[in-house]
């Protein structure tokens, strides 16, 4: 039945293009944010998960930094303990081959003396960001957070402990090593054993700095990867397909001018009633 009062079609027609509209609306969103799911609207679920896990990546991220701090004070302390260890080794061979006979002791003593004015200066120098961990001030037990993990409400901090050495305590033990031509046979054997056992503390607090590295590499490599699955779990949820949307609106631009149409057509049948009556 035809009607001038109640336009069916006309409501149709307009629910339709309504319809259209809204879904035109989502889709250029998505295309303009790159995200389907922005808000708790658009999927509540997803929202909530995507929410939480990118906390989680944030966290992750600025564990990682400061880890990256932690391996460069590390890492740099580790360089100065090396070569400490290298100069400590030399110290040991001069110092050996002090007790070979007709050798100039005091020669010696003045190369002995510069090895450890050079390990004081290897160790000052082992600075970073003004933390010296081999240095007297900065050595002693160490604790680095490693990793942030959520429990519920609850957060929970995991770290890497380590421990590393005062390397100027020994470098003074090697300075305090002195020995000139009248240096019995007997003391220089015992100037000696001393100092291998110098190096042999050297190479042990080098040692450990570089295992404490190997450890804090290891976790930034864990937590680089970790991060990287959850802000790709996080894309999967919440990012839109570029080339579906690009398809979709395509298609809801053309369903929206062929339902632009059927309204007019449909606005028109009024009209075309009352010109029966002309």
């Amino acid at each position: 039945m035809s009607s001038i009062l109640t336009n069916t079609s006309a409501m149709g027609a307009l629910s339709t293009l309504r319809g259209v509209n809204e879904q035109l609306g989502e889709t250029q969103n998505r295309i303009s944010t790159g995200l389907k799911v922005s808000s708790a609207k658009d999927n509540a679920s997803y929202y909530s998960i995507s929410t939480t896990m990118n906390s989680e990546s944030g966290m992750n991220k600025a564990v990682n930094e400061g880890l990256t701090l932690a391996k460069n004070s590390v890492s740099t302390a580790r360089l100065g303990a090396e070569t400490v260890v290298d100069l400590a080794q030399e110290f040991v061979d001069r110092l050996a081959f002090a007790q070979t006979e007709g050798v100039n002791q005091g020669d010696i003593q003045k190369e002995l003396t510069a090895l450890a004015a050079q390990m004081q200066t290897a160790i000052e120098q082992s600075s970073f960001n003004g933390e010296n961990l081999i240095s007297a001030t900065g050595a002693g037990p160490k604790e680095v957070v490693s990793g942030v993990s959520r429990n519920g409400a609850t957060l929970n901090t995991t770290t890497i402990n380590f421990t590393t050495s005062d390397l100027e305590a020994v470098q003074a033990n090697f300075a305090a090593i002195m020995i000139d031509d009248t240096t019995t046979p007997a003391a220089l054997e015992t100037a000696l054993t001393n100092a291998e056992s110098y190096l042999t503390t050297v190479t042990g607090a080098a040692t450990d700095l570089g295992i404490a590295e190997r450890s804090i590499e290891t976790q930034q490599n864990f937590l680089s990867e970790l991060t990287d699955k959850l802000d790709a779990g996080v894309g999967s949820m919440i990012d839109a397909d570029m080339e579906e949307e690009a398809a979709r609106l395509q298609s809801l631009q053309v369903q929206q001018q062929l339902a632009t149409q059927s309204l007019s057509i449909a606005n028109q049948a009024p009209q075309n009633i009352l010109s029966l009556f002309q």
